[in-house]
């Protein structure tokens, strides 16, 4: 056994996929001695680890595989573990020559939901089966049952100033964004939704969000706030945790939540809950969750991840949402910062 282990943890994308990694991030860093932990991922996606102190260092990947094969053969890790398991992972770690281990994707468990709507699924978390790479190894790494971890440096924080007064006695964030159309709450449901709500509204989202996002502040008026395309990924994060709860499609703003451990509503589009990518939160948290989804529609899931339209031009995955329920529980959430 390595008295200097040193273990290379891969997922180069996206946002929510790394956010999921992070239980066995810490698990690895507190119950291996004097481990080093790197993590190797896109450029883009090192802010989401920056603050992570159970990562020693972030490598970034610019698309050549030659390059970062060259760069982590130098590392000589005890142990490789793959978390992205696509070709380019793949390949990586079968270079590098070290001992790794990976965890069961279900693809084509996955490929039989969405194409012939037998879900034969297991009813576990992805969390829990990323923890399987993690077998096998010199070390009994176990599942802390502790969540997911999202850290924050003090400069990220948005001041309380920054938004209208009328919102520094809490209010209810609101996500717009995600990188499939059909993962997305439309319009319309969510100008009812913000009409619905009586407490204050902060709209999150990238700058492709902000038209839809001054659509729905023309709608509703000077209760909601647009930060669409105001903040990078950590300073949005930070209004998440001053919020009161958050209401969220199926996106990486979703997983962040849950590692702020914050009151959640998600509402799911064309991707199901079964696929285990939903809320994840410690066994003792206090947060609450709730999931919302059209189950029963015969062309749902569509797709694992997502389209730029509903393939059946309907939408109803989502358009078929009763919205009134959730705009009752955001209404009885109390301001609670400490969740």
């Amino acid at each position: 056994m390595d008295a200097h282990p040193k273990i290379l943890i891969i997922r180069l994308s996206s946002i929510g996929d790394i956010v999921l990694t992070t239980p066995i991030i810490r698990c690895i860093k507190t119950q291996i001695p004097k481990v080093q932990v790197h993590y190797l991922t896109k450029a883009n996606n090192a802010i989401i680890l920056n603050n992570n102190p159970y990562v020693d260092r972030i490598i970034t990947f610019n698309g050549s595989l030659s390059e970062i094969i060259k760069l982590l053969k130098k590392e000589n890790y005890t142990y490789v573990i793959d978390l992205h398991k696509q070709i380019r992972s793949f390949i990586i770690r079968l270079r590098l020559f070290r001992p790794s281990k990976t965890f069961n994707s279900l693809r084509i468990k996955k490929w039989l939901f969405v194409k012939w709507k037998l879900d034969k699924l297991p009813e576990k978390h992805i969390v829990d089966r990323y923890f399987e790479a993690t077998k096998g190894l010199d070390y009994n790494i176990v599942n802390d049952g502790k969540g997911l971890d999202y850290f924050l440096a003090d400069e990220d924080y948005i001041s309380p100033d920054a938004l209208p007064l009328s919102f520094q006695d809490g209010y209810i964030a609101v996500v717009l964004g995600s990188k499939h159309q059909t993962k997305q709450i439309p319009t319309s449901k969510l100008i009812q939704l913000c009409q619905g709500i009586k407490k204050s509204i902060v709209l999150l989202g990238d700058k492709n969000d902000r038209q839809k996002a001054i659509e729905v502040e023309n709608a509703v008026g000077a209760r909601v706030f647009n930060a669409c395309g105001a903040y990078n990924l950590n300073q949005t994060s930070s209004l998440i945790a001053n919020s009161v709860g958050v209401i969220t499609p199926d996106t990486g703003l979703m997983h962040i939540a849950a590692a702020l451990k914050k009151n959640t509503i998600s509402v799911w589009g064309n991707t199901v809950p079964q696929f285990g990518m939903y809320p994840y939160f410690p066994k003792d948290s206090k947060a609450k969750v709730y999931i919302f989804e059209k189950k029963g529609l015969a062309c749902r899931p569509c797709s694992k991840l997502g389209f730029k339209e509903c393939p059946k031009k309907h939408f109803e995955c989502m358009l078929s949402i009763g919205f009134d329920e959730i705009i009752s529980i955001a209404n009885d959430w109390e301001q609670d910062r400490d969740k």
